[in-house]
């Protein structure tokens, strides 16, 4: 086995790191059976030369001895939804004999880069993205390249899309989420329906306001730019509670609220309660995620429901199928459900 000057025994990931590539770059270039850009090649074997680095070592490092786990990286933990489904990936893992291994990137992409190279330095069967730059309405070309990369030796599964890669997904039909919400309000007699938060290079979030302006344009209802703020909100409590604030301070013709999330709802209640203005009488709040918040809020809280037990087992047998090489539909769609609660009742008439 070969040795580094300090004696230690050098394994690829010593080599990816001295030529600043991945560990995955390094066992392409060894197996020679993907193209490598030249300059990472030169990189690559000049230090295997350096370290008489042998193919047989790297047999021993890349062999077929799965480790029975799974690696979770979620944009954000601390958000409900994300804390639900991977309870749910847990569940079904430990089902499969699986366990699973979770990360936590706090929405930053330099976060999911270094954690990304953490999984793979565990040597995790699979990776599942929940969230983060999987999210993106555009792709990253670097982090496309990147996940490309990695999938060279471990299959990578997303909640979103990764244009210009073969990463199986498996997400939420947002337009069937959508379309609940719409039809349940329209249902209820409201005509004057605003957004709150979210942003519009997300893709969820961009497609649920197409989807939003499709359907008032089916129900002969014009489009009103007023009741959908596009200021660079995001998904928590703080955006929904300053977007129903500034809203409020415009107009007050709007009879219900669909916010991005549970979390975003929960600012838009407390802004309409600090405005005297009561829940559902005179102003209806829908969401979607349906987490534990939507029950404990009062009144509580008419939200959309993924139905993550599901969505979880879905996500863990494209992940066992990838890992044993079984064939699997490229895209999984998770069907939404309503969860109708006490927040949404028929539009006022005086309004």
């Amino acid at each position: 086995m070969q040795k580094g000057s300090e004696g230690k025994a050098i394994t690829i990931y010593d080599i990816a790191k001295e030529a600043g590539v991945s560990p995955a770059t390094v066992s392409r270039v060894l197996t020679k059976n993907a193209k490598v850009r030249p300059e990472k090649r030169e990189k690559v074997e000049a230090l295997i030369a350096k370290y008489n680095f042998k193919p047989n070592v790297l047999a021993k490092g890349l062999a077929d001895t799965r480790t029975k786990t799974i690696g979770v990286l979620a944009a954000d933990i601390r958000n409900p939804y994300y804390a639900a489904l991977f309870v749910a990936c847990e569940q079904a893992a430990r089902e499969a004999g699986y366990t699973v291994v979770l990360y936590n990137s706090l929405g930053k992409t330099e976060n999911e880069v270094e954690l990304l190279g953490k999984l793979q330095e565990q040597k995790v069967d699979a990776i599942i993205q929940l969230g983060g730059r999987v999210d993106d309405l555009a792709s990253s070309i670097e982090y496309v390249e990147l996940i490309n990369d990695i999938m060279s030796t471990i299959p990578v599964i997303v909640t979103g899309k990764l244009d210009g890669t073969r990463c199986h997904v498996v997400r939420i039909d947002s337009m069937k989420a959508v379309e609940l919400l719409m039809d349940h309000l329209l249902g209820l007699g409201h005509r004057r329906i605003a957004l709150v938060g979210g942003r519009q290079d997300v893709l969820a979030t961009f497609e649920k306001s197409q989807m939003y302006k499709q359907i008032l344009r089916e129900n002969q209802i014009p489009y009103d730019p007023g009741l959908v703020l596009d200021d660079g909100g995001s998904y928590d409590f703080e955006t929904g509670y300053r977007q129903m604030n500034e809203m409020l301070a415009k107009r007050s013709d709007m009879t219900a609220v669909i916010a991005v999330n549970d979390f975003t709802a929960m600012g838009v209640m407390k802004s309409l309660n600090e405005h005297g203005i009561r829940i559902p009488q005179d102003m209806s709040v829908v969401s979607y995620d349906n987490t534990y918040m939507a029950e404990m809020v009062m009144p509580r809280l008419t939200s959309i429901d993924y139905n993550y037990a599901e969505y979880g087992r879905k996500l863990i047998d494209t992940s066992i199928a990838m890992i044993e090489g079984r064939k699997k539909d490229a895209l999984r769609m998770v069907t939404p459900s309503l969860v109708i609660r006490e927040s949404s009742g028929p539009a006022p008439v005086t309004k």
